[in-house]
């Protein structure tokens, strides 16, 4: 495996990179139950020159690198992460375009998780930052996407402080998620694009990044535990704060 290619698994999230980019698929491998149900892209990678084959169970977890293939493997190249231009943000706010901001999360599953959250939600943006705690978008967390990897973009930019100022100085309402001291209830204007900051699972938003925010958001609970898994909590706030408008 080269360092410029991910493994995507199972069918859902092959076929949702291959709706969106087939061209970015370099190889295919698929067990013989799913051979039935890949017709149209091996035709594709056929026309293309591109391999595909179909294997044995033992060779396909080789492939994976996991027992959790699903059936089939795809090798594609790696993703490359830009950073937004000024331009792309006042354009986001003019279009009301929510976005979600990862402050150092970093366990891949999580980011995976959120990312399929995400385009569940058609929440197409998630922005994080270049920093070594920060999880990137390789083969676990596209596998945990599952295939929500192909319908929103992630970005990268060099610290989430400043940036966070450059989206408050363009209309956005930029909503942070703290454990405690937040407002579950304080009204969020309908007129202006929301961006939601969610904070490492240990050390939860550092404080350049929550002096950044207009606005601290908690989620109410029993007091039994002291927070959510951040997946979850960001699915909750995903859907009070983004999908609900």
């Amino acid at each position: 495996m080269k360092t410029n290619e991910i493994t995507l698994c199972g069918l859902a999230a092959v076929r949702a990179q291959f709706a969106a980019d087939a061209g970015a698929i370099k190889r295919l491998f698929f067990d013989y139950p799913t051979a039935k149900r890949v017709g149209v892209m091996t035709k594709a990678l056929a026309k293309a020159k591109k391999i595909y084959r179909c294997v044995e169970p033992a060779e396909l977890e080789k492939i994976a690198g996991t027992v959790h293939h699903g059936g089939i493997v795809a090798i594609v190249a790696a993703p490359t992460l830009r950073s937004p231009l000024a331009s792309e943000i006042r354009t986001w706010a003019q279009h009301r375009e929510p976005l979600l901001v990862l402050d150092r999360i970093g366990n891949a599953h999580n980011l995976g998780a959120l990312v399929r959250t995400a385009a569940f939600f058609g929440v197409s943006k998630i922005v994080i930052p270049t920093d070594p705690a920060a999880a990137l978008p390789g083969d676990a967390a596209h596998r945990v996407a599952e295939g929500g990897m192909a319908h929103v973009e992630i970005l990268r930019v060099p610290a989430l402080a400043p940036f966070l100022r450059e989206l408050a100085q363009a209309g956005f309402e930029v909503i942070g998620a703290a454990t405690r001291g937040g407002r579950p209830d304080a009204p969020v204007a309908k007129d202006r694009p929301i961006a939601l900051v969610l904070g490492n699972e240990e050390h939860g938003l550092a404080p350049e990044v929550l002096e950044a925010c207009t606005r601290r958001v908690t989620i109410p609970g029993s007091g039994k535990v002291e927070s959510l898994n951040v997946s979850v909590a960001g699915a909750v706030l995903m859907w009070e704060l983004l999908a609900r408008r």
